[in-house]
């Protein structure tokens, strides 16, 4: 994937906004995404507080940084959206798998946009720095709300007994007792839910504050915007927000599932094609189910975004200005020209190809 021109236009600063149009005809529509140099770049310096050059900057002060870099690196490699990452619990969280480079795991239809419930892939190195989250970070974050005594004096609290059948009672209006399933609970009851542990209660949402509590949408955009300060202080010309970072994902992952499929393809006769897309069908349709998209027809933006990627690297091969229109030349200079053109005839194996 090559990063974008100097000369592509620009959302705000840095983050690539590419023209991709949607087929029959629909409106254009511009998305912002960054390469992952990029990405890399602005993570390292807005989130992780490193100075441009690369090095720590001892003025720093974010507590953080290693939460929010596995957040953004969770994002920016399954897109998520941030109102699905924020509601995801501790239950759909894989264990690590050394034989694995991408752990499955399930998006509950209730939390997902549109009811779009589906698989996504996390990949290794992501699951561990996620679990390194939920080692360390959080796990002080959670004692210390323990101390406090916060989440015994939550109100209404949802308190699943048996992190093995991750479920919870709620008693009827007539009385009856009804045992309902964790991936059955929307954003706002995954927000009172909490775990019975050996060492006392705890909240299942995944990412927490430092006072142990779960973060909501409006505060990762505040990490966002916060990243994006620190970058424009530091001369880094590179803006992001979270729905950048699925944009991000859709397109740096069907360009190289294009590249993969294409090459796979044409080493095939028709037969063994057919057969191929039977089995692997279309990364255009694998990219689409893994954001959670209705249609195909929404992906095909990301599509076209890297037809325009495409068509750029070509037009950077053609001849600028000053190639196109030679420089202006004196009485005496033109005559020096002409001259020189009147000298030998090429030999016959030089006219195809020419000098220089």
């Amino acid at each position: 994937m090559r990063a974008p021109r100097d000369g592509h236009r620009q959302q705000g600063q840095g983050a690539a906004e590419t023209p991709a149009e949607a087929a029959h005809d629909a409106r254009r529509v511009a998305l912002a995404w960054l390469p992952p140099a990029s990405y890399r770049r602005w993570r390292d310096v807005g989130i992780r507080g490193y100075r441009p050059d690369g090095l720590a900057d001892r003025a720093f002060r974010g507590r953080h940084a290693s939460r929010n870099q596995a957040f953004c690196d969770l994002m920016v490699r399954t897109g998520l959206r941030v109102s699905e990452q924020v509601s995801l619990t501790r239950f759909e969280l894989p264990e690590p798998d050394p034989q694995r480079v991408y752990h499955p795991t399930t998006l509950p239809v209730v939390i997902a946009k549109r009811g779009s419930g589906r698989v996504i892939y996390i990949p290794r190195s992501v699951l561990r720095a996620v679990w390194d989250y939920m080692t360390f970070e959080r796990a002080e974050a959670v004692e210390h709300a323990r101390a406090q005594g916060r989440y015994e004096a939550l109100a209404d609290p949802l308190i699943v007994e048996d992190p093995t059948h991750p479920r919870v009672r709620r008693v009827q209006p007539d009385g009856r007792v009804r045992w309902v399933g964790v991936d059955r609970l929307g954003h706002r009851e995954r927000a009172r839910l909490l775990l019975r542990t050996p060492d006392g209660l705890e909240p299942a949402v995944l990412w927490l504050d430092e006072e142990g509590m779960p973060i909501g949408v409006h505060a990762w955009k505040k990490v966002f915007a916060t990243a994006n300060q620190r970058c424009a202080r530091a001369s880094v010309n590179l803006r992001c927000h979270p729905h950048a970072l699925r944009h991000t994902f859709a397109v740096v992952t069907l360009e190289q599932l294009q590249r993969g499929h294409l090459r796979d393809l044409e080493q095939m006769n028709p037969g063994q094609r057919h057969s191929y897309q039977m089995v692997f069908g279309d990364p255009l349709r694998w990219v689409s189910l893994r954001l959670g998209h209705r249609s195909t027809q929404t992906t095909l933006v990301y599509l076209h975004t890297l037809a325009e990627l495409e068509f750029e690297t070509k037009l950077a091969l053609v001849p600028d200005d000053d190639e196109w229109e030679p420089p202006e030349l004196h009485s005496d200079d033109l005559a020096a020209e002409l001259a020189a053109r009147q000298g030998p005839a090429l030999d016959a194996g030089e006219d195809s190809e020419p000098a220089g």
